[in-house]
């Protein structure tokens, strides 16, 4: 089941007339890796990743150490594959900021042909 934010993402970004997400795209495949992204539009190489957050004193994953490197290894293969990858909390997607990005990135990369 999509979470809540995500959805209410995804149905802005088809709202405006681009294709539903594909939800935990795998990509990097090819170099032998399974990173999966929140929500894709591989056609564009458009994806979206909701960063979660904890509270102070608490140590959930993106906190630590290890899981931040694995964060930037993720995040810099994907930009050497030619992604663009817009990231935001959930409070950045429930303001409607998240949406404004993801739609932006759709635009650059629309797909035209003659």
């Amino acid at each position: 089941m999509i979470p809540v934010d995500l959805a209410l993402l995804a149905a802005a970004v088809t709202t405006a007339g681009y294709p539903e997400p594909e939800r935990e795209h795998r990509f990097a495949l090819g170099i032998g890796r399974q990173w999966r992204f929140d929500l894709a539009w591989p056609d564009q190489l458009v994806a979206f990743e909701r960063e979660g957050f904890a509270a102070r004193g608490t140590s959930g994953r993106h906190q630590r150490v290890r899981g931040y490197e694995d964060d930037c290894e993720k995040y810099s293969t994907a930009a050497v594959l030619g992604w663009c990858v817009i990231r935001a909390s959930g409070r950045q997607i429930e303001k409607g900021l998240a949406a404004d990005l993801v739609l932006r990135a759709l635009a650059a990369r629309r797909v035209v042909t003659l």
